[in-house]
């Protein structure tokens, strides 16, 4: 994987942000924040995002979307007890998809990144996004700060 752009490594790049409290469980046999964890965070920044974007009672009950890939960069050791800050926007916009792209900080440095690739699928096919869902997702745009 290639090493991130600098402005991915700049929290103000990112519109929607999020502290979270790492836990005991979240550490692997060196004392470190394991895989598992990392994902589960970055998955708890998207929710924040996708429940903006997407409101569950405006969703269209014919309307679903789903994860379809998610990459994870590595960048150093994440520790317990030290929060971290999850900075989420929108990276790409497609036809059916969109693509959120992430970073993690903890103590003041990016400690991982995270894209992941989300199709929207209307009554079991791909079809375009509806005029709203753009809008909102245009409105979350990462940018170099």
């Amino acid at each position: 994987m290639a090493k991130p752009e600098s402005w991915r490594l700049d929290a103000a790049s990112y519109p929607v942000h999020i502290d979270l409290q790492t836990r005991f469980q979240d550490m692997d046999i060196n004392g470190h924040l394991n895989n598992v964890a990392f994902a589960a965070l970055f998955e708890s920044g998207r929710v924040l995002l996708n429940r903006e974007v997407r409101p569950l009672e405006e969703r269209p009950a014919n309307e679903r979307t789903m994860v379809a890939a998610v990459e994870i960069n590595y960048l150093a050791e994440g520790n317990f007890p030290d929060p971290v800050q999850i900075a989420t926007g929108i990276g790409r916009l497609g036809t059916s998809s969109w693509t959120i792209v992430q970073a993690m900080f903890q103590n003041g440095r990016c400690i991982a990144t995270c894209d992941t690739v989300v199709v929207c699928r209307t009554d079991g096919k791909a079809k375009p996004l509806r005029a709203e869902m753009v809008a909102e997702l245009e409105a979350r745009l990462a940018r170099a700060a």
